[in-house]
């Protein structure tokens, strides 16, 4: 299995180039994408939580939600499809976009994509902030999901094709830095809310913010030399590499993007193309990365963190005090991941964090089933409340620094340009599709599974560890089109790849052709 060390180039050395200022500035504005998918993670739990909501647009649920005889059995408080729809209905949107949101990305550039997933997601906030009815929240709540079907598809290529090999990772991440900003600051906000006749609407109105953001900062940014030379601006695309790397001797890295375009075009169909042999690894990756990302159980914490902690028995104000803490720990542990991914490598951040969110979640479903047992009936004490949150805090951590980050990291840089956007497409629409499933069916899995719900999330955390083990070899520090060259050195992987790629031995910490 290739392991990790010093990856190099076909000519035996790593391409030149620093990190500038330049860079940095452009990294940070598209990252602000993921602002967008963290600002509706965090949002739509604390939302669905506050009565006045509950009121206008669900009043069964709130019906539901004070009598007292349903209300005893704490697993089955919040069930209601309606309610689930309203939070799953973004990511069905976002599923569908990422279809067209892969076209746009490879015909007119990332930077465009970015454009309109701000501007979707823009118009879809104002139409919830504004929301009468029910329709025209459904209405603006897949507006949001055109949005982040959009930038999920853009922001992570753009990324990892902007950045220098060697901090790849990190620039990369700040993608997922964004998410979990977004989500601790949509917590924060309905905390301030929680209280308010209409708090609501400024909870989903304040959405609209980070998507200006977007859409301004998206005017200021270049696009990238790998999409400028596979739309024929060679002579810009030059340009840009100069200036992102810092240096005017950008020859042999240059011509390595325009091997690499030149490839790309002898594909016509790039989604017939990817399911290919030849692709098989980076089509089992883009797709089992994001299945098993959503079903590590952590949207059962982001989506609905308000309504889980006030299930579990915490009031109202410490619920939503409960997710601005776990929203806070997902951030700082996502900002770890930055430090380490590149220093540590992408697998040990995975086999640790898949480890660590094993225990949480046996632990965190063990005290669930002590207290409330089958029946749903009990509550915790202060301290018992206290420990649960730690391990919930835990599980977050391990998630955020591991499949968290690396989730859109990795399925971003593996593909081969002729294939990228097909990649990252499929990568997009198989998490939208399950984080759709998960968000749809979560309150009537834990009706029904209860506690166990922890333990069934526990197994997919145990398979997907093995799957990384075995299957996945270390990305870190391999330029983005050579990353051919792991999948020829892997002990299943070099059984499909292509036949024309050179065959190499790894000797010492170098790749040797």
């Amino acid at each position: 299995m290739a392991g990790g060390g010093v990856v190099v180039s076909k000519n035996g050395k790593q391409f030149e180039g620093k990190l500038t200022p330049f860079v940095l500035v452009t990294c940070l504005v598209a990252a602000m994408g993921g602002l967008l998918f963290g600002y509706d993670l965090g949002i739509t739990g604390g939302v669905t939580a506050m009565e006045p909501f509950l009121v206008k647009f669900f009043p069964s649920v709130y019906k539901q939600m004070k009598n007292e005889v349903a209300s005893s059995n704490q697993y089955c408080k919040f069930d209601n499809e309606l309610l689930t729809l309203f939070t799953s209905s973004l990511y069905l949107a976002a599923l569908v976009a990422s279809f067209f949101a892969s076209i746009t990305t490879r015909k007119l550039g990332r930077k465009c994509s970015m454009f309109a997933g701000g501007l979707f997601f823009l118009v879809g906030a104002l139409l919830n902030g504004f929301a009468a009815n029910i329709e025209m929240l459904i209405v603006g709540r897949m507006l949001l999901g055109f949005g982040v079907g959009y930038c999920n598809q853009s922001v992570p290529v753009y990324l990892s094709e902007m950045a220098p090999a060697k901090i790849r990772g990190a620039l990369n991440i700040g993608f997922s830095m964004m998410i979990t900003i977004g989500i601790l600051g949509a917590n924060l906000i309905n905390y301030g809310t929680s209280n308010l006749e209409f708090g609501w609407r400024i909870s989903l109105g304040v959405g609209a913010v980070p998507a200006i953001m977007l859409c301004v900062g998206s005017f200021f940014l270049g696009d990238t030399p790998n999409s400028m030379i596979e739309r024929g601006q060679k002579e810009g695309a030059k340009k840009m590499l100069q200036k992102i790397r810092g240096i005017d001797d950008v020859d042999e890295e240059f011509q390595d993007l325009i091997n690499a375009s030149e490839e790309a075009k002898k594909v016509e169909h790039p989604w017939r193309n990817f399911v290919q042999p030849s692709y098989r690894p980076q089509l089992i990756f883009c797709s089992f990365i994001p299945f098993f990302q959503q079903l590590t159980g952590i949207n059962v914490i982001m989506f609905y963190a308000p309504v889980l902690f006030k299930t579990l028995g915490f009031e109202n104000d410490a619920s939503l005090m409960s997710a601005v803490i776990t929203g806070g720990v997902n951030v700082v542990a996502t900002f770890i991941s930055i430090f380490t991914v590149d220093k540590f490598g992408r697998r040990v951040l995975f086999l640790e964090g898949g480890i660590q969110m094993l225990i949480c979640q046996i632990a965190v479903g063990s005290l669930i089933a002590m207290k409330l047992g089958v029946s749903g009936e009990g509550s915790f004490t202060k301290n018992e409340a206290n420990l649960l949150l730690f391990f919930i805090c835990a599980y977050v951590a391990a998630f955020a620094w591991s499949w968290g980050a690396l989730g859109w990291l990795v399925p971003s840089e593996i593909c081969a340009l002729e294939v990228r956007s097909a990649g990252q497409a499929t990568n997009v629409v198989v998490n939208m599709l399950f984080t759709f499933i998960i968000a749809q069916i979560f309150l009537s899995l834990l009706c029904v599974l209860k506690f166990g719900l922890f333990f069934f999330f526990a197994g997919f955390v145990l398979i997907m560890t093995i799957f990384i083990a075995l299957l996945l070899p270390e990305t870190n520090n391999v330029p983005i089109e050579e990353m051919n060259i792991l999948w020829n050195s892997h002990w299943l992987w070099k059984k499909f790849v292509r036949a024309d790629v050179p065959k190499f031995e790894r000797k010492g910490s170098k790749f040797d052709f």
